[in-house]
């Protein structure tokens, strides 16, 4: 027997994440919003309010909800309110970045940002809460209507406020996030057209962009979507546009070609099983343990060589997620094997029992560090680490935590 067929395994999960639960219901703001929580848990009050923190948050609790957590009712509520209240532009749609006390402290539209509020949308709308249905309708309508370039099969990333000037820089890592929103709306809404628009995106980058760089995916783009190679080698630490390969987002898209393959069913193209197996060999062999210690290192050039040698919390969570998706995918004891020594990594080094919640950053030799990450901002990745193993891979956590396909 596997940790993934071990029904102690998932009582340690659950207890998991009920702990991280616990963590982040401190980040709940007076007023509006989910603040920034630093490495004992409390609200950095001089941190304007960000979205992606407050809409994954939302997520986060919405999921806590549809698990039956009774405290986490109030807190949806919260996520709900502050997205369509605080964070909302009421002029010209679409979401804020960041509001500070004195309003917005960035205005420009952001797809990975929008991404989010569509997935705690979804979320909040599976949970039953109030205004969370039409708060993922708007949602998806600002996604595609603002964002979704049709020509290209991709979202574009980033509008000014007034979405009159789009920037010329094209993402890959909003397109993720975007994947992960559309097909949880998909199946919350039961809308496939959805999950026929995530389809597109994940051909593109992970069977035409990935395979054609050795399985190390291109993250930036100029307006023409060409390959921008060099992007950020000046600052190849950034947290959300690092130079070179992000190795945790190719478990990221691993797993996320998984859910896509079992939400399509008999249509799912045959591609997609080895794609996912390919970018997750690729990211064992260039990003585990490859410079003398246990970890995944953050970033690698392009030709498989460490550049940012932190280890992220998130990295390592989306390996044991793409382990378990793909045990689930496929039977093999290996991936099982990498789940394993992956959840006792993050137990040793990550996991924080005396403050709470999971370390965000560690150094090459896997002590605290803070060169990309401060604080521990919110538990996303982490909780979804918790409930990958223990859901199938269809329909997406949100739709089936509703339909109580949690054991």
């Amino acid at each position: 027997m596997t940790w993934l067929t071990a029904p102690a395994h998932a009582r340690w999960l659950e207890a998991e994440g009920d702990r991280l639960l616990d963590f982040g219901r401190a980040s709940r703001l007076p007023g509006h919003g989910f603040g920034w929580l630093d490495d004992d848990g409390r609200p950095e009050p001089d941190r304007p309010v960000e979205l992606w923190v407050t809409a994954r948050m939302t997520h986060v609790y919405a999921l806590g909800h549809l698990m039956g957590r009774p405290d986490c009712a109030s807190l949806v509520d919260h996520g709900v309110a502050s997205l369509t209240g605080l964070l909302h532009d009421d002029v010209h749609g679409g979401w804020f970045p960041q509001v500070g006390a004195d309003g917005p402290t960035v205005t420009d539209k952001t797809a990975y940002e929008h991404a989010f509020v569509v997935l705690a949308g979804a979320a909040a709308a599976a949970a039953g809460r109030p205004g969370g249905a039409d708060l993922l309708h708007e949602a998806l309508r600002v996604l595609l209507e603002r964002f979704w370039d049709d020509e290209h099969g991709m979202v574009v990333e980033q509008w000014d406020e007034s979405f009159s000037t789009l920037d010329g820089y094209r993402g890959v890592n909003a397109n993720m996030h975007t994947v992960e929103a559309l097909m949880s709306a998909a199946d919350v809404l039961d809308d496939s057209s959805l999950r026929d628009r995530a389809a597109r995106i994940v051909t593109r980058v992970v069977h035409q962009l990935a395979a054609g760089h050795s399985w190390r995916i291109p993250e930036h783009f100029d307006d023409t979507w060409t390959p921008v190679l060099d992007y950020n080698v000046d600052e190849p630490a950034h947290p959300f546009r690092p130079f070179g390969a992000t190795i945790g987002h190719w478990l990221e898209w691993s797993r996320l070609a998984l859910h896509l393959r079992a939400g399509l069913g008999a249509d799912a193209p045959e591609w997609l099983l080895p794609d996912a197996r390919s970018l997750f060999a690729a990211a064992v062999a260039e990003g585990w343990a490859v410079d003398g210690a246990d970890g995944f290192v953050y970033t690698v050039d392009w030709q498989g060589a460490p550049v940012v040698r932190e280890r992220m919390h998130w990295v390592a969570a989306e390996g044991t997620a793409a382990a378990a998706a793909l045990f689930a995918a496929t039977g093999d004891p290996s991936y099982a094997g990498w789940y394993e020594t992956w959840w006792q990594h993050i137990a040793d080094h990550f996991r924080d029992p005396e403050r709470g919640s999971w370390r965000h950053e560690l150094s090459p030799s896997n002590t605290p560090s803070h060169q990309t990450w401060a604080g521990k901002p919110d538990t996303y990745h982490a909780f979804q680490a918790t409930l990958v193993p223990r859901l199938p891979l269809a329909p997406m956590l949100a739709a089936a935590l509703r339909d109580h396909q949690l054991p």
